[in-house]
C-alpha cells in the first residue's frame, strides 16, 4: 500500500514566520506532527511519503503514487484544502481526512472519501480494520478520548529535517480550564492526559540519534503546566537528567497559562530542563473582560508582576491578546497597547474575537442569532464572524491602532530592551550563537540594518544589547528577524 501525507500550506499569518524563515534558510517553523503521529500508527510494511506544501509543492507524481492520500488541517489551511482535493480527484485517488478542521467541519467535504475524526488512536484502528476487510466507511468518530500512553514516537523520518526551523513533540492533551472561546476542550477534553515520561524520553532520543536534530524543539501541549504534579515530580527532572548528560542540545519553547508564575520551583526545573520561552494567553488586562471569557486564571492577579516574575526567572513570555469582547469599551485599545509596552512581551499576537466552531462562545452567538460566518483561524486578517456589541468600525480602527503601534519600529525595539532587562538569562541555557544565528545576523544587517527605514533603531538595540546584556545578542537578533516579520505580515512600514 502506498500513502502519501500532505499538510495542506499555510497562508501568511503571525505564527507561520515565513518572512523569518529567509534568514536562517529554513521552509517551515515546524513539521506536521498529527500526519507524523499517524504514520507511526500504520503497518510498517505501508510505504510512505510526506509533502508538507510549506517546504515543497504538491505535484501530479506525488499523487499518482498514492493509493490513498492521508490530509490533516486547520481552519486556517481551508483555501489549501480545497487545492489539495481538487488535484486528487483530477487522478480518482481517494482522500483520508483527519485534523481539526475535519474533525469540525467535515459535512462541508462531501469530495473526501474517508473521515478518521477526533484521536487518531482510536479511530484509525477501525478504519484499517474495515479497510484490510474490504468495507471501509466514509466516516469514523468518537466521543472518547484516546489513552496516549500508547501512542507511538512519530514517524521523523519521513521530514526533510534541513528544511524546519524546530521540531515539535506533544507531552499531554487536554487543558484543565474552559475559556469560552477556545475549541481545545471541545477537541481534547478539560481531564490533561499525559504520556508517560519513558515516551518522551524514547522521542529526544529519536530526535536526537535518529535524525540527528539540534537546536530548538517546541512541545506543543496547550497547557505544559495542565498536570503540575506529573509535570514537576517525574518529567522535568528526567527531562534534566537526559538534557545534561547530552550537553543541552535542544532548547524547547512551550504554551502554559499564567499560573505559572505562582510556582518557583516549577519555573526552576523548566529552566534547568533547556526550556527558556512560553507563550501564555494574556488576552486582556481587563477584569470584566477576563469574566465574560471564563478566563479564571488570569481574574484577580496583577498579570504584569506575573510576567515580570516568569522572565525574571528566566523564561521569555509571549503572549495572546484579544479585543471585540461584549464587555470591551473604547478604551481597552490603548489600555492593551499600554500593557503590552509595560510588559516587554515582544511576540504579542493580538486578535479581534472569535467564535470557533462547537466552542462556549460560538453556542452563546448563535443563540443570539449574531454569528455571520465560520472563523478563519487566522488572527491576522482583521476580520470576526459575529456581531461585536462595539461598533464594527471603532473595533476595527482600534484594533489597526494596537497594530500599528505595538509593531512599529520605534515601539517594537523599545519592548525588546524592556524584555532583556526583565530576562534573567539562565548559566544552564547555551549562549544561542550558532552558525544559523550568525548567518541571520549577517543577513539581517544587510536587509534590516541598511535597506529598511527602521535601520536606526536596528542599530541602536544591537549596540545596547552588545554594551547592556552580551548574553542575550542571540535573543536580540531573533527579535529584530521577527519584528521583520511581523511588520511584513501586518503589511507595515519596514
Amino acid at each position: 500500500m502506498n500513502i502519501l501525507f500532505v499538510y495542506p500550506k499555510y497562508p501568511n499569518s503571525f505564527w507561520s514566520f515565513n518572512h523569518a524563515m529567509k534568514f536562517i534558510g529554513k521552509k517551515a517553523a515546524v513539521p506536521p506532527l498529527g500526519l507524523l503521529t499517524v504514520s507511526a500508527m500504520l503497518p510498517s510494511i505501508w510505504h510512505k511519503r510526506l509533502v508538507d506544501m510549506n517546504v515543497s509543492s504538491l505535484s501530479a507524481s506525488h499523487i499518482q503514487w498514492a493509493d490513498y492520500v492521508f490530509v490533516s488541517a486547520m481552519y486556517i489551511q481551508k483555501e489549501s484544502v480545497e487545492h489539495v482535493i481538487s488535484e486528487c480527484k483530477k487522478w480518482d485517488t481517494k482522500i483520508v481526512a483527519g485534523g481539526p478542521l475535519f474533525t469540525q467541519d467535515y459535512d462541508n467535504y462531501p469530495q473526501i472519501d474517508h473521515f478518521i475524526l477526533n484521536e487518531a488512536e482510536i479511530t484509525l484502528p477501525l478504519f484499517l480494520e474495515d479497510l484490510n476487510e474490504g468495507n471501509a466507511k466514509k466516516l469514523y468518530k468518537t466521543s472518547e478520548y484516546a489513552d496516549i500512553t500508547k501512542t507511538p514516537v512519530p514517524d521523523f523520518y519521513l521530514l526533510s529535517v534541513k528544511d524546519y526551523a524546530l521540531m515539535n513533540i506533544q507531552v499531554s492533551r487536554g487543558c484543565p480550564f474552559a475559556c469560552n472561546f477556545c475549541e481545545i476542550t471541545s477537541l481534547l477534553g478539560h481531564k490533561v492526559r499525559m504520556k508517560t515520561t519513558a515516551q518522551i524520553i524514547n522521542e529526544l532520543d529519536f530526535l536526537y540519534y535518529k535524525i540527528k536534530w539540534r537546536g530548538s524543539v517546541s512541545i506543543v501541549d496547550d497547557n505544559f503546566i495542565g498536570n503540575k504534579h506529573h509535570i514537576k515530580n517525574d518529567l522535568l527532572p528526567s527531562m534534566i537528567n537526559w538534557m545534561q548528560a547530552h550537553k543541552y542540545p535542544f532548547k524547547f519553547n512551550v504554551e502554559s497559562s499564567i499560573n505559572l508564575a505562582d510556582d518557583d520551583e516549577m519555573m526552576s526545573l523548566m529552566v534547568e530542563a533547556g526550556i527558556n520561552s512560553t507563550f501564555i494567553g494574556i488576552e486582556t488586562p481587563e477584569e470584566k473582560s477576563l469574566h465574560y471569557c471564563n478566563k479564571l486564571q488570569n481574574k484577580n492577579r496583577n498579570l504584569l508582576q506575573s510576567i515580570k516574575k516568569i522572565q525574571n526567572r528566566g523564561l521569555q513570555v509571549s503572549g495572546g491578546f484579544i479585543v471585540g469582547f461584549d464587555s470591551d469599551t473604547p478604551n481597552i485599545f490603548q489600555r492593551q497597547i499600554d500593557f503590552i509596552q509595560q510588559s516587554g512581551i515582544v511576540s504579542a499576537m493580538v486578535g479581534i474575537l472569535n467564535a470557533p466552531k462547537n466552542t462556549k462562545l460560538y453556542r452563546q452567538l448563535e443563540a443570539e442569532n449574531r454569528i455571520t460566518s465560520e472563523s478563519t483561524g487566522n488572527n491576522t486578517d482583521f476580520s470576526t464572524n459575529f456581531i461585536p456589541k462595539m461598533r464594527y468600525d471603532d473595533l476595527m480602527d482600534g484594533y489597526k491602532k494596537i497594530i500599528s503601534n505595538i509593531y512599529s519600529v520605534k515601539y517594537y525595539y523599545r519592548r525588546v530592551r524592556k524584555l532583556l532587562r526583565n530576562y534573567n538569562k539562565q548559566e544552564n541555557q547555551p549562549s544561542g550563537i550558532s552558525l544559523s544565528v550568525v548567518v541571520a545576523f549577517l543577513k539581517s544587517v544587510f536587509v534590516i540594518g541598511f535597506l529598511n527605514k527602521g535601520r536606526g533603531e536596528y542599530w541602536k538595540l544591537i549596540i545596547w544589547t552588545l554594551y547592556n546584556r552580551p548574553g542575550s545578542i542571540a535573543e536580540a537578533i531573533t527579535y529584530t528577524v521577527y519584528g521583520y516579520h511581523f511588520r511584513k505580515t501586518y503589511g507595515l512600514s519596514n
